[in-house]
């Protein structure tokens, strides 16, 4: 078993509140359809979420990624994906937290332009789920 597959499985297990938060929402084809998988394996990179009929991988990104040595890391990454045909958009944790839906439209917009709500030009006024109150 290769050392990517291992890693994968670990990080399943391990999810962060954001990463199983963003997951409810994606499993079970539950966002426009698509097939979405958690802690994927590709080449030697493991992406959080990945939607292969999209060619979509998504990645979210904690407070440490905004560190000068992780931004290089994170685009010799996205070059790496990109030559493998496949696009990657990021997304901040708070972002799960403050704009859930926003965020699952982006993806959606991603995936598949026509499903999006900006496609249809609606604006979803209430999230789908009020973050925890502190």
């Amino acid at each position: 078993m290769s050392r990517a597959i291992q890693l994968a499985r670990h990080f399943r297990k391990a999810q962060t509140r954001h990463e199983k938060r963003l997951w409810w929402q994606l499993r079970d084809r539950k966002l426009g359809g698509l097939k979405f998988r958690r802690q994927v394996p590709i080449g030697d990179r493991i992406v959080d979420f990945f939607c292969a009929e999209a060619g979509l991988a998504i990645e979210l990104d904690g407070s440490g990624h905004t560190r000068h040595f992780t931004q290089n890391s994170d685009l010799d990454r996205e070059i790496d994906l990109h030559e493998k045909g496949i696009r990657i958009i990021r997304f901040f944790n708070r972002q799960v937290d403050e704009n859930l839906d926003g965020l699952l439209n982006a993806i959606l917009y991603a995936a598949d332009p026509e499903k999006s709500q900006w496609a249809k030009g609606q604006i979803l006024s209430e999230p789908r789920e009020r973050p925890p109150t502190a």
